[in-house]
């Protein structure tokens, strides 16, 4: 594996912060790759393996699709060299085994045992590099009486609390629009990985990350969790509204909504005189925050009778201009195009191989000294087979007998 890091147009980029990290990458669908793609951006060298029949998952998951390749597949795998391997075969696992040998950083989503019974678990691969940091990413984590249960987001999202909680007071059980569950994981993946990089720096050795879609779903109940411990009662669905702050959500306006966030009293204050209601603020019912949170169903409905009169466009000007935090519900398409999206970087392109130009989302880590970069496309399947396969040793007589034995494509 080599330095991703290689000169562009106009000059030389700085290494990234991860830049001679080598990745390997056993994982699909979206919690690993999604980690994986961050230590990429980050200037870790990833390899990304997958089997030789379809490969990842997510690459049939469409449409839509741009080039051939899912979107779904596109939007967590950039900046990775891609090897199609057959594990199940004595050879291909023997080629795993040596980038194994050489990477600092293994990352898996296998259901636990599987590695292990292909012998690339991490038992077996700790002692043949007692350096690697070798992070698995499961449904349920590598202990517990449902270690060996498949993992899914929707499931984790459900048993965990997090649907409970989300939607409207008596509706449905709703899911979040993404996928919360498998973006966390990977998000936590990344956490521990980085720290156990740090602490290979003072023991010489690596150790087993072991992260859960449902340990990381339990982590972000945060507040709602200390809520509950404080008092006893169960939390449940309160739309867009906070449990413990009023107003703070999306109010009804003459053209639509407005979500309001007056965060402290003071900012309660300057929102009722805004409205031209500022004895409303005055109202013993709504002066402290605790106060309008006891009356919260009191409150909202005199606020939406004083917004109907004007456009949520006209009420955020007038409030913005206060200093009361608001803001309009943007679609997909205006939050991507917002001024303040482009001039974060926040959408890029990139050339790819059958797509064309790549729209993809830049990455929301702003290092100064070591910045991200979005270097390349996804990888198509098994396009960098051979380029990895000759910089682990192999000969090009061995790689064009693996490629005929099935064992790599």
């Amino acid at each position: 594996m080599t330095s991703p890091d290689t000169p562009v147009p106009g000059g030389t980029p700085a290494p990234g912060a991860l830049c001679g990290i080598r990745v390997l990458d056993l994982t699909r669908i979206l919690s690993g790759p999604l980690a994986t793609m961050v230590l990429a951006d980050l200037g870790a060298d990833v390899v990304k393996v997958e089997d030789t029949k379809d490969g990842d998952d997510t690459r049939q998951w469409g449409p839509p699709f741009q080039g051939g390749e899912a979107a779904y597949f596109l939007a967590a795998n950039r900046n990775k060299r891609g090897v199609s391997v057959d594990l199940k075969s004595a050879r291909g696992r023997e080629f795993v085994l040596r980038l194994a040998d050489r990477a600092d950083v293994l990352v898996e989503n296998f259901r636990p045992g599987t590695a292990a019974r292909l012998g690339l678990g991490y038992e077996e691969l700790s002692a043949r590099n007692p350096r690697l940091v070798y992070a698995s990413i499961s449904g349920y984590g590598q202990t517990g009486p449902w270690a060996s249960r498949p993992g899914y987001d929707a499931i984790a999202q459900a048993l965990r609390g997090m649907m409970s909680i989300t939607g409207e007071a008596g509706g449905a059980p709703v899911r979040p629009g993404v996928a919360t569950a498998d973006i966390g994981a990977g998000m936590w993946a990344v956490i521990g990985i980085l720290a156990a990089l740090h602490a290979r720096e003072v023991t010489g050795r690596g150790q087993h990350v072991d992260v859960s879609l449902l340990d990381g779903q339990l982590a972000w109940l945060t507040y709602v969790a200390g809520g509950y411990f404080a008092t006893g009662t169960v939390p449940g669905p309160h739309g867009s509204a906070h449990p413990t702050i009023v107003p703070y959500q999306a109010l009804t306006t003459a053209d639509g909504h407005l979500l309001v966030a007056a965060g402290n009293d003071r900012l309660w204050r300057r929102f009722a005189e805004v409205l031209g209601q500022p004895a409303l603020a005055d109202d013993p019912r709504f002066v402290t925050n605790p106060d309008r949170v006891r009356h919260r169903d009191a409150l909202i409905p005199l606020l939406e009778a004083a917004l109907a009169r004007r456009s949520s466009a006209e009420w955020a000007e007038a409030l913005e201009a206060a200093g009361v935090p608001c803001a309009p519900i943007s679609t997909v398409d205006e939050a991507l195009d917002s001024p303040q999206a482009r001039a974060r970087g926040m959408v890029t392109t990139l050339p790819h191989p059958t797509a064309g130009e790549l729209r993809t989302l830049g990455s929301p880590l702003k290092l100064s000294a070591t910045p991200t970069r979005i270097r390349t496309a996804p990888p198509l399947l098994g396009q960098h087979t051979d380029d990895v396969l000759a910089e682990a040793g192999y000969s090009a007589r061995e790689i064009e007998e693996l490629h005929a034995i099935g064992a790599v494509r």
